[in-house]
């Protein structure tokens, strides 16, 4: 495949010979040869990568009632999108925070919607909610689940619940059109067989957990949070692969920074989300060298529930970016879809327009989601010999950095092969 015309790292025009290896053979002026594509002075990119996703989780969600504080309002609105659906199938919401309708429970629940069943997921991913229906129908009825309220049951309820339709090949497509050329599943345990699953994408996935050198997933919360030393033997155990640690909270990265002073840094260890840090650990992250994948949208997506939900101390430390880039820690970027909008350039806006003191460059923001699957924090560059997963935008690198849309993709190809529709 010959693309012609194109912008490279802000150069051009030039032309871009793909092999049939699916890598670059050649980058230069007026290659030899018939165009495939011709670029019009376009920027082509390294393909977006997005570093921290749950994919299954996100194709479940375009199946399910969405009920976040952007889409509901109060008691009635709820009662109205639960209720939505066929009478007697089972009803599936997310998204769910306090701040729509207070604490949910079973007898909240069966007030709202008593004649069907009903799972809501709380926006954070940690909390299912199950009303009386749904109980008798897993099974759930009695002992310690009796409340409706499931901690960490994603697992669990797999075995339970009916299963819910995933269109994997329609979020590849999705995404396709975002640029996206790769991603990383940050599920804490992977399904079985998930890589298989995710094999009809058209993306690049690395599926943390799975056998080989992808991250293992090690999730941490706080009412079971390990001793150090305890950590320590997990990442241990991990080795020699790194390790890719759930921290959101202030305690959890510090346990974590002690476990990984104890067992070792590897190359490739990852903070997840880091939705906490503290100025006085900035030198620590460094020096062990680990790199955090942030959701620097986040502080701007919540901020109106951030404000009430966390502690004052914690407030100037959330998602930080530039702060973190500035003290020379290895940063990149996730969506933490469906926990988080799927669109990379929305966080890339988001990530510009932070009134905390962690706002970015674009050409940063962008950045943030061109780094190497294995190696997040290292900025992909085409280059002969490399990968031909790439992102062909409509208008050159400046403008786009003056946008920075979706809309501006006009094509994405994986190993030279187009996956845009």
């Amino acid at each position: 495949m010959l693309i012609r015309a194109v912008e490279v790292a802000g150069h051009g025009p030039v032309d871009v010979r793909v092999g049939a290896d699916g890598r670059i053979s050649e980058i230069g002026p007026r290659l030899a040869g018939p165009a495939d594509v011709h670029g019009g002075g376009g920027a082509l990119l390294p393909g977006l990568h997005d570093h921290h996703v749950h994919l299954t989780a996100l194709a479940a969600a375009t199946a399910s009632v969405p009920v976040g504080p952007r889409e509901v309002r109060g008691r009635t609105q709820l009662a109205a999108a639960l209720r939505a659906g066929p009478a007697g199938e089972w009803v599936r919401a997310v998204g769910y925070h306090e701040s729509v309708a207070g604490e949910l429970d079973r007898w909240a629940l069966d007030a709202i919607v008593p004649d069907r069943p009903v799972r809501v997921q709380h926006r954070s991913g940690v909390m299912w909610f199950l009303n009386s229906p749904a109980l008798r129908s897993a099974g759930l009825d009695d002992g310690e689940d009796q409340d409706g309220r499931l901690w960490r049951a994603d697992e669990r309820l797999r075995r339970l619940v009916p299963p819910v339709p995933l269109d994997l090949a329609g979020l590849g497509r999705r995404a396709a059109r975002y640029g996206v050329t790769g991603f990383t599943n940050a599920d804490p345990r992977p399904a079985p067989g998930l890589a298989r699953t995710l094999a009809v994408l058209p993306q690049q996935v690395v599926v943390m957990g799975a056998h080989g050198t992808a991250p293992v997933k090690i999730m941490l919360d706080d009412p079971t949070l390990p001793t150090p030393a305890g950590l320590a033997v997990t990442v241990a155990g991990a080795r020699p692969r790194p390790v890719a640690v759930h921290c959101v909270t202030r305690v959890q990265l510090l346990v974590t920074l002690i476990a990984l002073e104890r067992a070792g840094p590897v190359e490739g260890d990852r903070i997840e989300h880091g939705a906490v840090i503290p100025d006085d650990v900035l030198p620590w992250l460094r020096r062990l060298g680990v790199t955090v994948v942030t959701q620097p949208h986040f502080p701007v997506l919540r901020g109106p529930e951030y404000a009430t939900d966390v502690a004052p101390d914690d407030l100037p430390h959330l998602y930080r970016c530039r702060s973190l880039a500035e003290a020379g820690i290895p940063l990149a970027a996730g969506t933490d879809a469906p926990y988080g909008p799927p669109d990379p350039w929305a966080v890339m806006r988001a990530a510009l327009t932070r009134d905390d003191g962690e706002a970015v460059t674009a050409e940063a923001a962008l950045r943030l989601f061109l780094g190497a699957p294995e190696h997040p924090s290292r900025t992909r560059r085409l280059a002969v010999g490399g990968p031909a997963d790439l992102c062909l935008l409509h208008v050159p690198l400046r403008e786009a950095l003056g946008t920075l849309s979706a809309d501006l993709v006009r094509a994405a190809y994986v190993a030279g092969q187009p996956i845009t529709p």
